[in-house]
């Protein structure tokens, strides 16, 4: 869990994290708070969805090529056996 703060808030203590949330609490007032935690959310929700379609772009691109290797692979395994 430390090591996840650690990365969370780019090495900042506890008094820094505290008067960065004063100053966005100041500037953007409580309910302002709010719709900035659903446009973040909704930003990673978004960049999620996007790398996930270019995961599954990659895997369909290249799922020709792992279907011909497979074969070649058996056809080698057949010579083998065959010796």
């Amino acid at each position: 869990m430390t090591n996840n703060l650690y990365i969370l808030f780019l090495n900042l203590g506890g008094g820094e994290v505290v008067l960065v949330l004063f100053v966005i609490l100041l500037l953007f007032g409580g309910k302002g708070i709010p719709n900035i935690a659903k446009a973040l959310g909704k930003g990673i929700r978004e960049f999620k969805d996007a790398t996930d379609g270019l995961q599954k772009d990659i895997k369909e691109s290249t799922g020709g090529i792992t279907q011909q290797i497979q074969e070649h692979i058996q056809e080698v395994k057949k010579e083998i056996d065959k010796e």
